[in-house]
């Protein structure tokens, strides 16, 4: 090896003994310097690679979720629901399903029954026929009675005889107009003469002896039915829909009714207010001869008409109503 002019191997033999001297301080301070330290614990994202030529971007990223400021808490679980509530809950379904199941067999049955139309009120006072010779007689005593004549000679009344306007498979399951009717009970049909605007009534009949309480007197439960009947009938023609139903009645019994004897209801409308009608009348006897009739029963009823009324007025109306 050729070595330069100027270095003697003294010199070269005390450079070699100085340097390893200044590379291990020079390892020393690098390896405490503080800066070296930073700068080696963060290492540049791209550095080169010894193997190859390409260089390696090392990206930083935090494991750490990112958490909000004000981190917010999951809202509590809905309370569960009582078993009150629940109950509540099934009964009302149980009981709107029933009501609508109600309501449409009500319906089918009402139009299975009302199949065959009513009749007019003209129709009904001929369509009776007797049964036998005692009701034969009972109609000619109640169609001739000069009270009934008086009546039919009065335009502003109308004559007839509601029990024979229903159809028959109504008529049967009819308290008055089916059960109380026939020989020894309602022996006829009553013949009513009703006021053209509801403002009063009159009913002739005949109570037999098979609807008494105590032998030889009518059952007090009769002759309340009775008067219920009449009385509402009497303000059905003031009422919107022309019918409606009973809310109070009361009744003051003034004498006894005695069996197989003729009487008349006579009612009278007092008053109506919208769908509200108050009606007075009383039951007494039907004498010819002139004598001063005897009054039975008196009563007092209000009627209402129902908000459901409009649907009603198949059932209890005519054709000619």
């Amino acid at each position: 090896m050729i070595r330069p002019a100027f270095l003697s191997s003294s010199s070269l033999s005390s450079a070699s003994s100085i340097l390893p001297s200044i590379a291990s301080r020079t390892r020393t301070r690098s390896l405490t310097s503080p800066s070296l330290l930073q700068r080696r614990a963060a290492p540049s994202p791209c550095q080169q690679s010894h193997s190859s030529t390409r260089y390696r971007c090392n990206r930083l990223y935090s494991t750490e979720s990112i958490s909000p400021a004000h981190p917010q808490t999951p809202p509590p679980p809905p309370p569960p629901r009582s078993r009150f509530r629940r109950f509540l809950g099934f009964t009302s379904i149980a009981v709107f399903a029933f009501s609508v199941g109600l309501l449409y067999q009500t319906q089918r049955t009402v139009s299975r029954l009302m199949a065959s139309p009513m009749i007019s009120n003209a129709e009904s006072v001929a369509a009776f026929v007797p049964v036998d010779a005692h009701a034969e007689e009972v109609d000619e005593y109640l169609r001739t009675h000069p009270e009934a004549a008086k009546l039919r000679a009065d335009p502003e009344f109308e004559e007839s005889r509601p029990h024979l306007r229903y159809p028959e498979a109504i008529r049967a399951r009819s308290l008055t107009a089916g059960t109380l009717a026939g020989p020894n009970k309602l022996v006829v049909p009553p013949i009513v003469f009703s006021h053209r605007e509801g403002k009063s009534l009159s009913s002739f009949m005949y109570l037999g002896s098979d609807i008494c309480g105590h032998p030889g007197i009518i059952h007090g439960g009769m002759l309340a039915t009775l008067l219920d009947e009449g009385l509402a009938r009497c303000c059905f023609p003031a009422l919107p829909n022309k019918v409606g139903v009973t809310a109070n009645l009361n009744i003051d019994y003034r004498a006894p009714a005695m069996a197989d004897s003729y009487v008349v209801l006579r009612a009278e409308t007092t008053k109506v207010e919208g769908r509200k009608a108050w009606v007075e009348g009383r039951i007494e006897t039907l004498p010819r001869d002139g004598k001063a009739p005897v009054v039975l029963v008196e009563a007092k009823a209000l009627f209402i008409e129902p908000k459901q009324a409009a649907a009603l007025t198949t059932l209890y109306r005519g054709p000619t109503d």
